[in-house]
């Protein structure tokens, strides 16, 4: 959820930190702040509520010098947005700065501990609990920082990636993980902190992530990495594979068209290096140790959150429909709290975007537990789920700005298919002319997408006439319907406008009491096995004076002739037209959200990374 950064050596910490701000305002946006030091200065701290550039117009009138400093950028969870509840938060007696991602669950009973103590708070924050309870041990145990922050976190209940200054030992940084990311760049005589490598690209390419557990102590000059159980640790430093032009916005206005036109490139660098030159054939090396396991699996769970809940839907249909393996999808968020079922031959497949959401990590743990195989489709190389399954498969969608998710969607949907695909030619599900017609589409979609990329005008002109609706209906059938939800899910997102997606065979049990004359109503209409079953959907909508947006596969006269609005799709077989439905509806809700004056990147009181339960 919240932004961190960190900066010591000998720079001037600010542009650093203010720069990595921006990248990291993502993860949240209600409030942001900055903390400053120097060799002979005392420290300095400067928040504001609302945007980066809030912060930045504030902090440029105040004395911004300092080569050590932290920064945060937040999505609210304990406290309103306001001046006061932003980080970095000082001890009482502003011993410790500190800035926080996460929950600290038992904040309140530390808190009443601390006020026995005779200690007060000027915020809500679970967050200024923490600063407190580290000066308190630090100044009743006559410990180093060190020390301080080890115990202090050994009290503590919940989920944080912290950042760390000690007024009294000005030439150190101290970082904390448990449950939310936190990566090191490692420069010359300088290290770096983030949340995730975007803020650290431009600096180096030499990165360490923290796991769960682990602390580390930065000076200018060297680095001490142990647990906090005080094992010292040997650093595995990696290359990040990311470039500075992934995340910049490259000519367009928002970073999440920048991401809705990356789609053609994005799936083909999912399913490149795995699917032949010859095009026959599918290999995804990140499975191979469990491939024995997936073959003869009676059942897959399949977990995920908002967005990756819909791509799971997806797989269910594939998965079931080609390998013939029974699958169920829950959302990672009920899933460990409704005493599931689970079988030590079952496979889980956790699906997320960062690789780093709470619910899914939990989930994870009680799969784990349970004996099953689990495994991770995730984008972000070196986040938590990748280092807490079995074994996975990268989508390799690259850097995702917009918190609206898109290009994570399809290329998940891309690893899924390719899953089902695999598992249902080692399984003899299917004969190899129809396993290569498959592997064969497969590879086309991303033509396919550029053809219906090349019609954003038409989506546009569409956005004029609803711009101003107040309530959307999304059909579809089979596996368009959760295509359905999704893109009732990125109207209601970045729009603000109230949007629901069902089944279409559902719209007369409840649904089509809302339609009259103002409901626009999005039918995926494609020519597939359920097209006169959604033919006589459309025309019950006509008949109760809806307004129709048809998405039909090109070619179709017979929608056209009833609809308001026709939406044309390229041919391409059922099992992966979902990878084309959702381009129209991306676009449709970007424009849609645009014209209402929106805020398309950065959606009121939604983050990227969802790290809390």
């Amino acid at each position: 959820m919240c932004g961190i950064v960190g900066y010591i050596g000998n720079r001037e910490a600010y542009p650093i930190l203010v720069n990595g701000l921006k990248r990291l305002e993502y993860r949240g946006y209600d409030s942001a702040g900055i903390s400053l030091l120097g060799k002979d200065q005392a420290a300095s701290i400067y928040k504001k509520k609302g945007k980066v550039a809030d912060l930045e117009a504030y902090a440029k009138t105040h004395d911004i010098s300092g080569d050590i400093g932290i920064g945060h950028t937040r999505w609210a969870t304990h406290g309103e947005p306001n001046d006061i509840n932003a980080h970095p938060h000082a001890s009482e007696n502003g011993h410790f700065i500190v800035i926080h991602n996460g929950i600290i669950e038992n904040y309140s009973h530390l808190k009443k501990k601390l006020e026995d103590r005779d200690y007060t708070f000027k915020s809500e924050t679970d967050t200024e609990v923490l600063a407190n309870l580290m000066e308190y041990i630090y100044l009743k145990g006559r410990v180093s920082a060190e020390i301080a922050v080890r115990l202090a976190l050994h009290k503590v209940i919940g989920a944080y990636g912290l950042a760390i200054i000690c007024r009294e030992e000005p030439d150190t940084l101290i970082a904390a993980r448990r449950g939310s990311p936190l990566v090191i760049g490692v420069g010359e005589n300088e290290y770096f902190l983030a949340s995730d490598a975007t803020p650290i690209v431009e600096h180096t390419k030499s990165v360490i992530y923290l796991n769960d557990n682990e602390m580390a102590v930065l000076g200018r000059d060297k680095m001490l990495l142990k647990t906090l159980n005080n094992d010292q640790l040997t650093p595995k430093v990696q290359k990040l594979d990311m470039e500075i032009g992934d995340i910049e916005k490259n000519g367009y206005p928002h970073f999440m068209l920048k991401e809705i036109f990356e789609q053609p490139r994005s799936i083909k660098d999912t399913f490149r290096g795995r699917i032949s030159q010859e095009m026959t054939e599918i290999s995804l090396g990140g499975l191979h140790t469990v491939m024995p396991d997936l073959e003869k699996a009676r059942r897959i769970i399949i977990l995920g959150c908002g967005t990756s809940w819909h791509a799971g839907l997806i797989g269910e249909y594939l998965i079931e429909d080609l390998a013939r393996v029974p699958v169920e999808v829950e959302y990672a968020s009920e899933f460990r709290y409704r005493n599931p079922i689970i079988h030590k031959d079952d496979i889980v497949i956790t699906i997320s975007q960062s690789g780093e959401t709470a619910d899914s990590l939990a989930a994870i743990q009680l799969a784990k537990e349970a004996g099953a195989t689990v495994l991770g489709i995730c984008n972000v190389v070196g986040s938590s789920i990748p280092r807490e399954t079995d074994a996975g498969v990268y989508t390799h969608a690259g850097p995702e700005i917009g918190v609206a998710s898109t290009k994570a969607f399809t290329t998940q949907v891309t690893v899924l298919a390719m899953m089902a695909i695999m598992l249902s030619k080692k399984k003899g599900n299917i004969t190899s002319s129809h396993y290569q017609n498959l592997v064969a589409e497969l590879s086309d979609i991303p033509k396919k997408i550029d053809n219906i990329l090349a019609y954003n005008d038409e989506f546009l002109k569409l956005a004029r006439l609803y711009k101003d609706a107040t309530n959307f209906l999304y059909l579809g059938r089979g596996y368009s319907f959760p295509v359905a939800l999704e893109g009732a899910l990125k109207l209601k997102e970045i729009s603000y406008i109230h949007a629901e997606g069902y089944p279409a065979a559902e719209m007369k049990h409840g649904p089509i009491a809302l339609i009259d004359e103002n409901m626009p109503v999005v039918v995926i209409a494609l020519q597939d096995k359920s097209y006169d079953k959604i033919v006589s959907n459309i025309q019950e909508i006509k008949a109760r004076k809806g307004k129709v947006i048809a998405l039909v596969t090109q070619g179709d006269t017979t929608i056209r002739e009833m609809a308001d609005h026709v939406m044309g799709i390229p041919p391409t077989p059922e099992t992966l037209a979902s990878l084309l439905t959702v381009i129209p509806l991306q676009l449709l809700s970007y424009h849609i959200a645009v014209l209402r004056g929106c805020s398309v990147d950065q959606p009121r009181n939604l983050a990227k990374s969802v790290t809390v339960e």
